[in-house]
């Protein structure tokens, strides 16, 4: 059991982190997307969830223009070598008080 899973129950923490980050958020209801936007920059994800997560590829990039593919980040190549199994740890919900 992970200490944190994205799921419904985190939609509105999500939804309060964007806004006090300066993102003004909608539901879509004919997408079915959650979107944000701030500074003209909009963003759409499945979940509030998922676009916190994509905002935050925007906030590390720090764009000044738009360009295509402006988010990518291509080296080093770390998808393909993603682990199949966890590394070896103690979590944190397993820890004595």
């Amino acid at each position: 059991m992970p200490a944190l899973s994205a799921y419904s129950n985190t939609e509105n923490t999500s939804l309060v982190l964007l806004q006090r980050e300066g993102y003004r958020c909608w539901y879509n209801p004919e997408t079915e997307l959650c979107c944000c936007e701030r500074d003209g920059w909009d963003f759409a994800a499945n979940s509030f969830t998922e676009l916190l997560g994509v905002t935050k590829i925007y906030d590390s990039h720090q764009p000044t223009e738009y360009k295509e593919y402006w988010w990518k980040i291509d080296e080093p190549r770390l998808f393909e070598d993603v682990p199949q199994t966890p590394p070896d740890f103690n979590p944190v919900w397993r820890r004595q008080a």
